[in-house]
């Protein structure tokens, strides 16, 4: 059993490919899961909906005992760390924490702790690092789609920076074989990821993607000045998803986004449900793969077997 899930990229591709099988095989029933029920912690110190929601969802469906704490009601309003919030779950017999915490790299310090004397931890977003769920379920859902990576033409656009998406899914499909590049504001762009693939123009070659993954512009994490001066409509003439753009995709492209979704920024509002888009199937996925992200983290049955 591993003791945490924190960074996709620390998986071997046998082992994500694996959990990408058991989230398909508890998405069509043909997967029991063990016997055996962790009490699982749920803590969000940011805002969510999607990914909160749908890992309570995974933790009902897989019969997991669960609680839910609000750090604002907390005592780490108090002023208590996030090392002795892990313990105190862990005295009162919590076997898994998923969190969601606005910096970057907060599990760094936990490595060896976690299943210890710590609980097992989930990492369920951490600022503008990692969200390997995210990833999870978008790589079940391209995978759903074409049955593989390698060879895949995938353009991720829009606010690169700030997107943990971004950082976590250019890396890993990269390594599975896929032909990553970027679109996006010069401002907004990271010269890190440029290991992961090239930033272009987000016309060129527009139309030769079997992936369009489109990000949110993440508000909250801009400078007051660039709030000031972002324009929604400047912004999808020039970065978005117009039908335009849509009518020139390949027929067997996928539109993505992890969303919550700008309507009329990163997409017209229109073609969130165009027959190319994936955007809700995702979220549909997203229950399965945090199934099989938490299944992974409980049973004694290692991924390996399950290929």
């Amino acid at each position: 059993m591993a003791n945490l899930f924190v960074n996709i990229n620390d998986l071997s591709n046998q082992d994500l490919l694996a959990m990408i099988h058991q989230a398909l095989l508890f998405k069509h029933g043909d997967l029991i899961p063990a016997a055996e029920k962790q009490v699982v912690a749920n803590i969000f110190f940011e805002n969510s909906t999607r990914t909160a929601s749908s890992f309570q969802m995974a933790e009902i469906k897989l019969g997991f005992p669960r609680i839910v704490i609000d750090p604002s009601r907390s005592s780490a309003a108090k002023g208590e760390s996030l090392s002795d919030t892990l313990k105190t779950l862990k005295a009162i017999g919590v076997g898994i924490v998923v969190i969601r915490h606005s910096l970057r790299g907060w599990y760094e310090p936990f490595y060896e702790s976690a299943g210890k004397t710590l609980p097992k931890l989930v990492n369920a977003g951490d600022g503008n690092g990692q969200h390997p769920s995210q990833s999870l379920l978008d790589l079940m859902t391209i995978s759903e789609h074409f049955g593989r990576f390698a060879g895949l033409k995938i353009r991720i656009i829009g606010d690169i920076y700030h997107s943990r998406v971004a950082r976590s899914n250019a890396e890993i499909l990269k390594r599975l074989g896929a032909e990553v590049t970027f679109s996006g504001p010069r401002d907004w762009r990271d010269a890190s990821l440029t290991q992961y693939g090239q930033y272009v123009d987000l016309d060129d070659g527009l139309g030769q993607q079997d992936v369009v993954m489109l990000l949110r512009v993440q508000h909250e994490r801009l400078s007051a000045d660039e709030n000031s001066t972002f324009t929604p409509i400047a912004y999808h003439a020039q970065f978005g998803l117009t039908q335009a753009r849509y009518d020139c995709l390949k027929n067997d492209a996928i539109i993505m986004h992890p969303a919550p979704v700008n309507r009329g920024v990163e997409i017209d509002s229109d073609l969130v449900e165009a027959p190319k888009s994936r955007i809700f199937q995702q979220m549909a996925n997203g229950v399965f793969a945090r199934m099989a992200i938490l299944n992974y983290l409980n049973s004694p049955l290692t991924t390996r077997e399950l290929v």
